[in-house]
């Protein structure tokens, strides 16, 4: 499944399922003309609160089809460079989806020197088994998306894997937790929002806040688990996070205390395992952007913790993904419309 990875606006079939979802239970869903799909739920209550989990993607543009009928192209997001080699694709072509492999020179083949290096992420190509460009040219494009080719597996435990948790997590998560709200009593009006283009510059926060104007954003992502080997160093800067042991609550500069203070709260409250990390500035996620969006948003972090991200197979567990959404719904239940969340 390819879901929506580049400025496209395509219709993908994330986005599909999502809003398939929302009507069941939403007051109204709509999807503006960036790509961003918002469901609303108790509409016209009170103020509004957004909720927002992004389900874009990493992965890569077409940028050249030479005349052999190789693609060469070029990375969407932040990609580790070690990681693609020698994967399979799925392209979103111009009549539906092309698989195809990224290729790698065989290590018996390289030189000495080129065998412990990383090999740059312009210099990949794909091989979808063209005969010449113009074979090529009748199922692909100059700009045509593509991702690796990972699905969903269960492991142990509740944890599974796949490509593209982050964020499907998070949009999971915002739209389970207005679903969630739709059966409760809130005294806000809540858009629960699945963004777009977060990967490349937390743009389609940017513009869906803009839009919705609201008292209050809560957005949901990914955060970096660091309970596996090779963390040790890491823990010192990143905090202690483990997957299964629920939510991540961020704290600092890009969080409103108050809001900050409501959800730990309401984590204990409702007897919710809860983590919390540092963050000193403005985090990389749509928090940022919709913290400063118009003349400032009251604004909190709520995370899931995944190991191995941006790789072809992050893992996550699936209570966590619950109980982010749970914590969430109760909490936005007790935002008072009144309420005054000046910092000091």
């Amino acid at each position: 499944m390819v879901e929506s990875i580049s400025p496209s606006g395509y219709e993908d079939e994330a986005a599909a399922v999502w809003q398939a979802e929302a009507r069941e239970f939403a007051d109204e869903v709509s999807r503006d003309c960036h790509g961003n799909t918002d469901a609303i739920v108790h509409q016209g209550v009170g103020p509004r609160v957004m909720l927002a989990g992004h389900y874009d993607e990493i992965g890569f543009l077409i940028s050249h089809i030479d005349e052999e009928g190789f693609l060469w192209i070029v990375p969407v997001g932040g990609w580790d460079p070690q990681i693609p080699q020698g994967h399979r694709v799925v392209i979103r072509g111009k009549k539906g989806h092309v698989p195809g492999v990224i290729g790698k020179c065989p290590i018996h083949l390289l030189k000495e020197e080129a065998r412990n290096k990383v090999v740059p992420l312009t210099e990949l190509w794909v091989d979808i088994g063209a005969a010449n460009r113009k074979e090529a040219e009748k199922l692909v494009a100059i700009g045509d998306p593509l991702v690796l080719d990972h699905g969903l597996v269960m492991l142990q435990q509740d944890f599974v894997v796949a490509r593209g948790f982050d964020n499907r997590a998070g949009a999971f998560v915002v739209l389970e937790a207005a679903r969630l709200l739709s059966k409760m009593k809130p005294k806000v009006e809540v858009h629960a929002v699945a963004t777009v283009q977060e990967e490349i510059g937390l743009r389609g926060a940017k513009t869906s806040a803009f839009g919705i104007d609201p008292m209050v954003g809560i957005a949901v992502d990914v955060t970096f688990a660091t309970d596996y080997p090779t963390m040790g160093e890491v823990v010192k800067r990143e905090g202690r996070v483990k997957v299964g042991k629920g939510p991540v609550i961020t704290r600092g500069a890009n969080i409103n205390k108050h809001l900050f203070d409501l959800l730990t709260d309401t984590a204990e409250k409702s007897k919710i395992p809860f983590q919390v990390v540092a963050e000193p500035q403005g985090t990389g996620t749509d928090a940022n952007a919709i913290q400063l969006t118009r003349a400032g948003v009251v604004t909190a972090l709520v995370s899931v913790p995944n190991r191995y991200m941006h790789s072809s197979c992050e893992l996550v567990s699936l209570g966590d993904l619950e109980a982010c959404a749970q914590l969430i719904a109760e909490t936005v239940v007790r935002i008072k419309p009144d309420a005054d969340f000046t910092p000091f």
